[in-house]
């Protein structure tokens, strides 16, 4: 059971840190991108704004979506209710 355990907070720590790096390196690339394409075209600016604010939500949100499913694995376990549920009494 101990093993059960420290193996999903070995998981949830992988998947919060992985998405955090995945998010970050994802925003600063779209962010460089859009100073790029927004010193090419300044007329582009408000229109390049608001693309770039509705991908960074949606590269945000798949990060939170990662922490919920690693919030999920610490706090309502499914691998040890299943292991409880396989040992006999």
């Amino acid at each position: 059971m101990e093993n059960i355990l420290g193996f999903v907070a070995l998981a949830c720590g992988l998947i919060v840190s992985l998405g955090a790096i995945g998010a970050s390196i994802g925003i600063a690339l779209m962010g460089g991108k859009f100073l790029e394409s927004s010193a090419r075209q300044p007329e582009l600016i408000n229109e390049l704004q608001t693309k770039m604010f509705i991908l960074a939500g949606l590269i945000d949100a798949a990060f939170l979506i990662g922490v919920a499913i690693a919030l999920l694995f610490a706090f309502a376990n499914p691998f040890a209710a299943t292991f409880l549920a396989s040992v006999p009494k």
